[in-house]
C-alpha cells in the first residue's frame, strides 16, 4: 500500500503506451506528478484520492484534446508550460480520432496489464 508508487505506476503505464504505439518520449521530472514531453510540455496530469485504501480520481491523458483550452489557465498550478496531445506531437491532422482514441485503449489496457501484472477477466 504505497500511494506513491500507484502513481509512479499510471505514469509508467503512461510513458509505456507513448512509447510502444507512437514513439513519443514520455518522462517524468523529479517533484512534478503526470508525464512530460521535453522541454516543457504536460501530456498527461494525475489527479489520486485515496479514502479508506479506494482510489478515486485518476488520469487524464490528452489524447487529441483542445489545447486551446489551456490558454486561460495555468495547467497544475506551474508557470511556463504548455500542455500539448498525442495528436499535436504527431504533427498529423488527418488522424481519425475515433481510431487514435481506441488504438490508445487498447495500449493503456496492455500496459496497465504488465505493470500491475494482472489478468484481465471476462464477466
Amino acid at each position: 500500500m504505497d500511494i506513491h508508487k500507484y502513481i509512479r505506476f499510471l505514469e509508467e503505464i503512461v510513458i509505456k503506451s507513448l512509447w510502444n504505439g507512437y514513439k513519443i518520449n514520455g518522462i517524468r521530472i523529479n517533484g512534478k506528478t503526470g508525464v512530460w514531453i521535453l522541454p516543457n510540455k504536460k501530456i498527461c496530469s494525475i489527479g489520486i484520492k485515496v479514502s479508506r485504501w479506494i482510489t478515486m480520481h485518476g488520469l487524464a491523458f490528452n489524447i487529441n484534446t483542445n489545447l486551446q483550452y489551456f490558454d486561460y489557465i495555468i495547467p497544475c498550478g506551474i508557470n511556463n508550460i504548455k500542455m500539448t496531445s498525442i495528436k499535436k506531437e504527431l504533427k498529423n491532422n488527418k488522424i481519425n480520432d475515433i481510431l487514435l482514441f481506441n488504438k490508445v485503449k487498447k495500449l493503456m489496457k496492455q500496459s496497465f496489464k504488465d505493470i500491475f501484472n494482472i489478468e484481465y477477466i471476462n464477466i
